[in-house]
């Protein structure tokens, strides 16, 4: 089993990239908004407009502000293969700046999780 975590320089992907994890037979993702150093230190990552006490709706408001981190789990090299493509396909080589992240890690034990029957095994996210 593998975790793929990727972090998605640039939201407008976000949709596209979701159908196509799950095209080649990723069930769950869970995405999490997310600034990186780089985007705090240029003060891009902080926000003045958040009220002293926010909501989470607050957060929300300007995703096209911040980066998207998507994590799944799947339990094949052929399926972490596929996200990896597919997501290059549609960010670019990822080894260029400004793309984004993808790691994957191998998974030594995993709880919780949602057996679809189509013998991949997804986070319930």
């Amino acid at each position: 089993m593998y975790m793929v975590l990727l972090v998605l320089n640039d939201p407008d992907y976000l949709d596209e990239i979701l159908a196509a994890w799950e095209s080649v037979g990723v069930g769950g993702i869970t995405v999490l908004p997310s600034t990186g150093l780089g985007r705090i230190r240029q003060h891009e990552g902080l926000r003045d407009d958040i009220p002293l006490m926010p909501t989470l709706e607050d957060f929300y408001h300007h995703q096209s502000d911040i980066s998207q981190t998507l994590f799944t789990i799947v339990d094949s090299d052929d399926l972490k293969q596929k996200v990896v493509e597919v997501t290059e396909k549609i960010v670019g080589d990822l080894d260029l700046p400004g793309n984004g992240i993808l790691a994957v890690l191998p998974t030594m034990e995993v709880h919780g999780l949602i057996h679809r029957g189509n013998g991949n095994s997804d986070t319930a996210g």
